[in-house]
């Protein structure tokens, strides 16, 4: 029994003597170099809420939370029907008020054709007066009927003013209504996946309720945090690399597109106590957009992991974070 427990304890130590070495080799491997800092995190994306501009109810909502929606796809559709029915009357109104500019364009021509008359008697009245033929009477009748029809013009321009200012009015009103009838189908202003579906059919929603929320997949990126000192020398637009706890094999491109102006403290998913105690700056590292078109069936937001940034311009990246995604040449046809 001494003897089988010995070599039991031999092969004991050296089976861990050899997890040791294996270990120690792998933290020789993905030892970060000269150059670089590093932070973890999570993927994230712009959200989208897709809300009501009015209270109204809910008529449909043809979407699933998770799926995949292009831009001006149908989110969800209202009850518009009062909106509609006014619509209805608004442009009534102003095909009315149409009308009568044209009757009030007519009555100033006929106006301005009566005052024309009016004038050209007037003339031939002092014409005939100068000579003796009439009485000054027929002058006064004449200045008189002559005033009466300037006046009758100005009223009959006057009311032609009032009619387009009833068209602009009308045609307003129509034009706001026709607009809170196209609110009534909330769209996705961009390619992007349902993240939460926020109501049912038949539901009522006050002014701004939200129907559902999307992700906008054209932002995706990972938010870490840097202390002052690496933060200070990190430029905006420096090369990153991710690496997703679910894929820990596969380096994510990525460039640095935010620096916070002002240090915080970190929440607790910062991996060390020593981080958490000081103050950090946030980062936001995207991954470019084209990749994440190429892959957007793939994406999802809240994966962990972590970001690799490089302070130093002239610094390589270690071969632990290439991958065929980092190198344009080989990930093009994958």
């Amino acid at each position: 029994m001494t003897i089988k427990r010995l070599l039991f304890a031999v092969a004991l130590l050296a089976l861990l003597a050899a997890g040791a070495a294996y270990g120690w080799r792998a933290m020789q491997g993905n030892r970060l170099p000269a150059g670089f800092a590093s932070g973890n995190g999570r993927i994230e994306a712009n959200e989208i809420d897709i809300a009501t501009k009015y209270a109204a109810r809910i008529l449909t909502i043809p979407v699933e939370e998770g799926d995949l929606v292009e831009a001006g796809a149908v989110i969800a559709t209202l009850d518009t029907r009062d909106l509609e029915a006014q619509l209805r009357s608004s442009e009534a109104l102003l095909r009315q008020s149409r009308r009568a500019r044209e009757e009030a364009a007519s009555l100033v021509a006929q106006r301005a054709s009566e005052a024309d008359f009016a004038a050209k008697e007037m003339e031939r009245a002092l014409v005939l007066f100068g000579k003796g033929h009439v009485s000054e009477q027929r002058v006064d009748q004449a200045r008189n009927s002559r005033r009466t029809a300037d006046a009758a013009l100005e009223a009959a321009k006057s009311h032609l003013e009032s009619a387009d200012e009833a068209i602009a009015a009308a045609a307003g009103d129509t034009d706001r209504l026709r607009d809170l009838v196209g609110d009534g189908v909330l769209k996705a202003p961009r390619r992007a996946r349902v993240l939460y579906r926020l109501a049912e059919p038949g539901e009522v929603l006050a002014a701004g309720g939200k129907a559902a929320t999307l992700l906008d997949l054209s932002n995706v990126y990972m938010t870490f945090f840097l202390p002052t000192d690496t933060a200070g020398t990190l430029a905006l637009g420096a090369e990153a690399r991710i690496l997703l706890d679910a894929l820990p094999d596969t380096a994510i491109p990525a460039a640095v597109t935010f620096v916070a102006p002002r240090a915080q403290f970190t929440p607790k998913q910062v991996e060390t106590k020593s981080e958490r105690d000081r103050m950090m700056f946030r980062v936001k590292a995207r991954v470019p957009e084209a990749l994440v078109t190429r892959y957007v069936e793939r994406v999802k937001t809240g994966l962990t992991g972590m970001t690799y940034v490089k302070l130093d311009d002239k610094a390589a990246w270690p071969d632990w974070l290439e991958s065929r995604l980092t190198r344009p040449e080989a990930g093009a046809g994958s």
